[in-house]
């Protein structure tokens, strides 16, 4: 069974169709089956990320789905969000669980063996792996890591492992036969004219 976070949403609200906000588009993945939602808004400064957080935290709780913050421990703590999700230039996940505490959410974005294990022994609930297949968000970890790369770091660990990067409704159970515990998205949902119906899509396997 997947796990109870997937399908995982990552926003970027450059993807939106024109004129669509993200407090709307997630309403409308949520209405689809995402099951949680983190907000990864890189270029806005702490007061637009709260008041966006604020809308965000409020659409979760009517649908009973998790809330996570990108790297800012001080953002999810304000908005009471369900966790933090780390990248690699972020405070490691021991530390921020003992800033947040042991009933929130640690997921740590890892692009090799090595990161999946480190993130374990940090003791994080999950990961993310990433590459899986080409993507232009992802474009900067490098070539793609394939389905190979994906099965070994999901034997070598037991925490669940996220894919992301490219997936889509066609590539979804070949993630999960690898051993993927989840997937994580962000065009193959936010860019389509019908959002929530892309969602419902991703959200029927495996």
């Amino acid at each position: 069974m997947p796990h109870p976070c997937s399908p995982y949403l990552i926003s970027d609200r450059r993807c939106l169709p024109p004129g669509v906000t993200l407090a709307a588009a997630v309403e409308q993945a949520l209405a689809g089956g995402v099951r949680a939602v983190q907000l990864r808004e890189k270029d806005l400064g702490a007061a637009a990320l709260l008041h966006i957080g604020q809308q965000l935290r409020a659409i979760t709780r009517r649908y009973n789905a998790r809330l996570l913050i990108n790297d800012r421990v001080d953002i999810a703590l304000a908005l009471d969000a369900d966790g933090v999700h780390l990248g690699e230039q972020s405070m490691d996940a021991a530390c921020a669980r003992r800033l947040l505490g042991a009933d929130k959410l640690i997921v740590v974005s890892t692009h090799n063996l090595a990161g999946a294990q480190r993130a374990q022994q940090q003791g994080a609930d999950f990961i993310t792996f990433s590459p899986i297949y080409a993507t232009a968000s992802k474009a900067a970890y490098g070539a793609p890591q394939g389905l190979d790369k994906l099965r070994r770091v999901c034997a070598s660990v037991e925490l669940p492992v996220f894919a992301l990067g490219g997936i889509t409704t066609s590539r979804v159970g070949s993630v999960y036969a690898a051993g993927a515990s989840g997937i994580a998205v962000i065009s193959a949902i936010l860019a389509r004219p019908d959002i929530c119906q892309a969602a419902r899509d991703l959200s029927d396997f495996p």
